[in-house]
């Protein structure tokens, strides 16, 4: 077992001795989801092995006591909220089901917390539809949040106010945060320390828990080949599957058309119908999954990469990273590869 002391003095050395731990609070209720919380923790718990006393982590709920989970798993021992005192640096709060959150915001007790710390703490955030309470709360009013990518819709209709990005991982902007769904807390958490403690040391982090990749906030939380082959329809999957095997072919609308012996309008509307988005938008999204996986997991030059997934050029590549994930493929490539390195 490799021991991570060993780069601790290239790495750590600015941060070792933190002399006041950064209190960050996990909010649990009956009905959360625990691997929202269960993954934070583990972060910090990490953090604090690398750098004593980075993290002073609260396990609580409204009343204290114990909760029951949307698993059957009980957590106990929590710290009831208003027991609560110092400074708080984080507020974390995990998602659950669909009946804790509508119980939490009838009764507001929560949400009248959850608005009196704002102003009094450093940063306060969801993951997952943990977003549903934050923004019963006030907190996302005219602000970018996201949540799971199958309760976006939902967030965006109960709240209108809220710029709901349904296809970002995270989002961390101004002392407030949200998130994507289940592992998507693991992405936000190594996020947290990253802004903390930086880059090197969140990469140490993930690599030591054996996370593969930090992923940044703009990447988006569901693969668009895996939602195609949900789709009902086999004469489509057959034609996804071909796409995604020839991206550097032509996948304009009249070849693939041609292709696939259709007029182009009866395969533009067939295949939005079956697939639930337009050839050209579903072209440009697995180009750019194909273009993010190549940059994640391989050392191909970036001309390699945008020819490879079929842009034809860098600049191409990175005007669709830039317009569609908020980042840049020097940005994917230098996450990745840190996180990895030995």
């Amino acid at each position: 077992m490799s021991d991570v002391n060993d780069s601790s003095p290239a790495i750590f050395a600015k941060y070792l001795g933190c002399k006041t731990p950064k209190k960050v609070i996990l909010v649990a209720y009956d009905g959360v989801q625990p691997f929202d919380i269960i993954a934070a923790s583990s972060v910090f718990a990490r953090a604090n092995e690398l750098l004593a006393g980075s993290y002073a982590v609260v396990h609580a709920s409204l009343h204290g006591g114990k909760i029951q989970s949307n698993s059957g798993i009980v957590l106990a021992d929590l710290t009831a909220l208003d027991s609560l005192h110092g400074s708080v640096d984080t507020i974390i709060v995990p998602g659950g089901t669909e009946q804790a959150l509508r119980s939490l915001i009838d009764d507001d007790e929560l949400l009248k917390w959850l608005k009196e710390m704002k102003p009094k703490t450093r940063r306060i955030g969801s993951v997952c539809t943990g977003a549903f309470l934050l923004a019963a709360a006030g907190l996302l009013t005219g602000r970018r949040a996201v949540t799971h990518w199958a309760s976006c819709d939902q967030l965006a209709a109960a709240f209108p106010d809220v710029d709901v990005q349904s296809d970002a991982l995270y989002i961390l902007e101004d002392g407030l945060f949200t998130s994507a769904g289940v592992s998507a807390s693991l992405d936000l958490s190594l996020a947290l320390v990253e802004q903390d403690f930086g880059h090197l040391i969140a990469a140490e982090i993930a690599r030591s828990m054996v996370l593969f990749l930090r992923r940044p906030g703009g990447q988006s939380q569901y693969s668009r080949a895996l939602l195609a082959q949900t789709n009902e329809c086999p004469v489509f999957e057959e034609i996804v599957t071909w796409i995604q095997d020839n991206l550097k072919s032509d996948l304009s609308l009249p070849q693939l058309a041609i292709k696939f012996g259709m007029s182009e309008r009866s395969f533009a509307r067939k295949f939005s119908k079956a697939i639930g988005n337009t050839p050209a938008a579903y072209v440009r999204a697995v180009r750019l999954e194909a273009a993010r996986n190549l940059l994640e997991t391989t050392d191909w030059s970036i001309d390699k990469v945008a020819k490879s997934a079929g842009f034809g050029s860098v600049d191409a590549l990175e005007r669709t990273m830039k317009k569609r994930l908020a980042t840049t493929a020097m940005e994917v490539r230098r996450t990745f590869g840190t996180a990895l390195s030995d």
